[in-house]
């Protein structure tokens, strides 16, 4: 099996040879079944169990990641060693309440980012995945599903085009065929395309017409509210047949971000510069006199829908640092416990 097909270059050949032995050799985690993972290498398909972390400092590995491999001959097991430095990451804050990065997708060079334009279209949604989008390091683009069950699909490519400057957008149908070429464009050989978004906005069915086959099975939009239903259960990665691969994901009900410096840059520089305008250093954009923020919202030169969104964001961020101190200062404290407790006992 040529890896190559699968997104080994330079870049990871040059990892390699950094950090592995004769010992070992490379594969790309094609598939998250939890515990078990399903790994491509030069020996075919192989199925490995997710290592233990028990110290907590193993780099978890994600569907899309190139991991170093050994053979043990003795009980003829594959067993994974490390993961390679990634090129890029879609990550988000796990569920739960434990402070906890998820990496949804590793090394994805372009990531589709898909709404419905029947009920699904949501411009603040969008902005929070592109965020996360330009966050991870690969290309976004917005993909908009469904096109035959919209009325006006010109004055929301026109408003997405607004909201995102720069990203391109590719408004598609896969029941009438619609803008399906355009989008073959992005799968070049060893290049993986992600597909995100909401539950059932057609990830499933995008990922069955670009194969020419049926890979996942799909069901009929609900008539009381014009959405489909969620069908894909975990993250998989399939080379199609023209080359390239695409990563399916199951739906998120709910993004929240994990890092976004440079998503957020990106996204609301234009807003980052009003702030530094006011008159004021430490301006909430209230009722402070000499408010940048306030005059453009009033002018229109800044949408008020935008800028709370912005806002919101903001607050989720500093939130999130926050809950990073508090369990980094208690990892360290627990830490601190285990040296002193060491030291005494020799």
């Amino acid at each position: 099996m040529d890896i190559k097909e699968y997104g080994w270059d330079e870049h990871f050949e040059n990892e390699w040879r950094k950090n592995s032995n004769d010992c070992l050799f490379p594969g790309r985690i094609i598939a998250d079944y939890g515990q078990k993972l399903r790994v491509v290498s030069e020996l075919g398909e192989l199925t490995v169990n997710r290592p233990l972390n028990k110290h907590g400092n193993f780099v978890q590995p994600a569907v899309g990641d190139w991991v170093a491999l050994e053979d043990s001959a003795e009980n003829q097991l594959v067993r994974m060693r490390f993961v390679l430095p990634r090129k890029s990451k879609f990550s988000r804050l796990a569920a739960g309440i434990e402070v906890k990065e998820q990496v949804v997708a590793a090394n994805v060079d372009t990531v589709f980012l898909i709404q419905s334009l029947n009920r699904d279209f949501n411009l603040r949604r969008l902005e929070r995945y592109l965020v996360s989008a330009w966050e991870s390091g690969a290309l976004p683009v917005v993909v908009l599903s469904k096109s035959d069950l919209s009325d006006n699909v010109a004055d929301k490519i026109a408003a997405v085009y607004s909201t995102a400057p720069g990203v391109e957008v590719h408004a598609i149908s896969c029941v009438t065929g619609e803008g399906i070429e355009g989008l073959k464009k992005y799968f070049t050989k060893g290049k993986t395309v992600a597909l995100l978004g909401s539950s059932g906005v057609g990830k499933s069915t995008l990922v069955n017409t670009l194969a020419g086959k049926e890979i996942f099975k799909t069901q009929a939009i609900r008539e009381s509210d014009s959405r489909g239903r969620h069908t894909t259960t975990h993250r998989e990665i399939h080379l199609l047949p023209e080359g390239g691969m695409i990563l399916d994901t199951p739906g998120m009900r709910e993004l929240s971000l994990w890092e976004a410096d440079t998503g957020m840059e990106v996204m609301f520089g234009d807003i980052e510069e009003l702030t530094m305008k006011c008159r004021f250093n430490d301006c909430r954009h209230r009722s402070e006199p000499g408010c940048a923020v306030k005059e453009a919202l009033k002018t229109g030169e800044l949408d008020i829908k935008r800028w709370e969104n912005w806002v919101k964001l903001k607050k989720e961020q500093e939130y999130l640092e926050g809950r990073k101190d508090v369990k980094y200062l208690l990892q360290q404290k627990k830490r601190g416990k285990q040296l002193a407790k060491f030291q005494k006992n020799l």
